[in-house]
């Protein structure tokens, strides 16, 4: 942490939201709850425990997402460095998921509380039914009484649809179980504008626009997660982009954070709440390929919110069809857009560049519909 004059922190608008929250999703990340050396610190997972407690005995709904699974399954199987390879990982996790599930058990058990764990993949916000199934488990566990505690499957989740130590789940949970706001916590205090370790940087204790990010540069993980700024940073403007305001604060500082919120970073949800389909198709439906656009269509679909048409589309990539969704990518392959394609790849292959009258009557429908794209 930067050595420099820490800023007076002040009641905003994003913070006095994620003050009187009543619905309420606190992600905890590895390094607040896990050491190399001893696996769970219980001591300090009973502090989160008590500040979450606190809250919701203050009448808010809490929704757990909780990492740790692997670093909770190091000590007990002799690892002295978090594995690299997936095989390791999971082993890891199979047994940290029971210690961790055990330690969130025992501590909500000292306040009378009962705690549900909940695993999910990348997939299941993917595949729809999947998705209302997670919903109306959350729902009703809450409706119960009880605590539900989510984590990453780790046991059965690959490299390519991890979520990077649980933040950008915490964001999509937020989103799931239509939550007033997010609070992120680490081991770090909030978001600086360079290195924290260096006295020149600033905490950055509002982000109100993308703007206000400018010149942030962010930084991976540590040696007991998989997240880092880059992935909080991801997941609060994820959270924020679905309506939903973002706390970042260390997880030292949970009761304050859980309280007042006069600590940390506060992310400012954007004005108007992306729809629930909307949201779906730009953060958490599985994209089955990808269409490469040239300039002037992507001009048309990401600045003027047209439908896409064959005429802008340079390539295809991938195996789909009808209705599932796609990346929509500039002509240097950046994401540009993703939507709900109206044609098999295996057609869409065929129309290439083709203006709408020089195709059949049967393609002459929008590749996709100005209401299925979302600019990302």
């Amino acid at each position: 942490m930067s050595s420099a004059e820490p800023p007076v922190i002040t009641e905003s608008p994003a913070r006095q939201a994620i003050a009187s929250a009543r619905r309420l999703v606190v992600k905890i990340g590895s390094s607040a709850i896990t050491s190399l050396v001893g696996g769970l610190d219980v001591s300090r997972l009973d502090l989160l425990a008590d500040a979450v407690e606190a809250r919701v005995r203050a009448g808010t709904d809490v929704v757990v997402v909780s990492s740790g699974a692997v670093g909770a399954g190091l000590a007990p199987l002799g690892l002295t460095k978090r594995p690299t390879d997936l095989a390791t990982k999971q082993a890891a996790a199979s047994v940290g998921q029971l210690a961790l599930a055990h330690a969130w058990g025992t501590s909500f058990a000292r306040h009378g509380r009962t705690v549900g764990q909940v695993l999910l993949s990348a997939d299941d916000f993917g595949r729809r039914e999947s998705h209302r199934n997670a919903q109306r488990t959350l729902d009703r566990l809450r409706s119960l009484g009880a605590i539900p505690v989510v984590n990453e499957n780790d046991t059965v989740a690959t490299a390519e649809i991890r979520f990077g130590d649980n933040d950008r789940l915490a964001a999509l949970v937020a989103h799931l179980v239509g939550a007033d706001a997010l609070v992120l916590l680490s081991d770090v205090d909030g978001l600086y504008d360079g290195d924290p370790r260096r006295n020149r940087s600033t905490l950055i204790t509002e982000v109100r626009t993308r703007s206000d990010l400018d010149g942030v540069i962010a930084g991976t993980g540590g040696v007991l997660g998989t997240g880092g700024m880059a992935s909080k940073l991801s997941a609060a403007r994820l959270a924020a982009d679905a309506g939903v305001p973002v706390l970042l604060a260390a997880a030292s500082a949970a009761d304050e954070a859980l309280g007042a919120g006069l600590v940390g970073t506060a992310f400012a949800a954007r004005p108007i709440r992306l729809s629930a389909r909307r949201f779906w198709v730009r953060h958490a439906a599985d994209s089955k390929g990808s269409i490469r656009l040239d300039a002037g269509a992507v001009a048309a679909v990401a600045k003027r919110r047209r439908s896409l048409l064959a005429a802008g589309i340079t390539a295809v990539h991938g195996h789909y069809y009808a209705g599932d969704v796609v990346d929509i990518n500039d002509p240097e392959g950046k994401l540009v857009a993703r939507g709900i394609v109206a044609y098999d790849s295996t057609e869409l292959a065929t129309m290439l560049g083709q203006s709408t009258n020089e195709l059949p009557p049967d393609m002459q429908r929008p590749v996709v519909h100005a209401d299925d794209l979302v600019p990302v």
